[in-house]
């Protein structure tokens, strides 16, 4: 048991990058109100720009603006005036993101990593959270991020912050090729666990049923999620080994 009540984290569905579709793209401010209209929590991406923080999901900026490039090598302010490819919005900085849902609904903080030991992003999403008058998690598949936030938590004024892994069950090297052999090994057998302590675990449903999330659960008394359930048919599969949903392109 972790101590903390996080009933308020699995009472509604959770929209996989805010309730994007129809004109609204992943990660935008338009889909968090969308979700926060629809009376879901909202799951979002952060990542470190130059200077900052944005939300965004992927590494490099193609896929969803006309530019290229590594989101690392531009400036937030930069960012923030890139347009998302099939709508009117820009890059949202974390700062505007957190501004705009305002503590509305629950809100889960995925930290994006590049396995490489850097712990920019997470010392400066709990700088930001510090102060923020919301219900909040922060997870992360990078378990060196969780580990960091759970040792100096209380110093950077976010120990009531419920952190969280994200996780599967396996680390194939054609999928993860920053991962050391033995960063896998970790990784694939929650060897991480006694220094991240996770208050929550995210799974990927594809990987369900499976022995982590289930004692967790079961023996542990910790929360799971699981992503990404994408139909009603999943969803009722998905909900026999966990506590919430994690979903996109249905509504549940």
């Amino acid at each position: 048991m972790t101590g903390k009540d996080l009933s308020w984290l699995i009472a509604t569905p959770i929209a996989h990058r805010g309730l994007h579709g129809g004109g609204l793209v992943e990660n935008s401010i338009g889909a968090a109100r969308a979700a926060i209209a629809a009376g879901c929590a909202i799951e979002c991406d952060v990542q470190a720009t130059k200077d900052g923080l944005v939300v965004f999901h992927d590494e490099t900026l193609e896929r969803l603006t006309a530019h290229a490039g590594r989101v690392a090598d531009y400036t937030t302010q930069s960012l923030e005036a890139m347009a998302l490819r099939g709508a009117s919005e820009t890059i949202p900085s974390f700062d505007a993101f957190l501004t705009a849902i305002g503590g509305r609904t629950p809100l889960v903080v995925e930290l994006k990593s590049d396995f490489d030991g850097d712990l920019t992003v997470a010392k400066r999403v709990a700088e930001r959270l510090a102060h923020y008058d919301g219900p909040v998690v922060v997870e992360s598949f990078d378990p060196e991020l969780i580990a960091f936030l759970r040792a100096q938590g209380e110093a950077l004024g976010v120990a009531h912050i419920p952190l969280g892994v994200v996780g599967e069950a396996g680390y194939a090297e054609a999928d993860w090729p920053m991962l050391t052999p033995q960063r896998r090994a970790e990784m694939t057998h929650f060897l991480h666990y006694p220094r991240t302590r996770p208050d929550f675990l995210s799974w990927n449903a594809a990987d369900l049923p499976h022995a982590i999330p289930f004692l967790a659960r079961e023996a542990l008394g910790i929360p799971v999620t699981v992503w990404t359930i994408r139909s009603a048919a999943q969803a009722t599969v998905a909900r026999q080994w966990a506590d919430q949903i994690v979903f996109e392109k249905f509504r549940p």
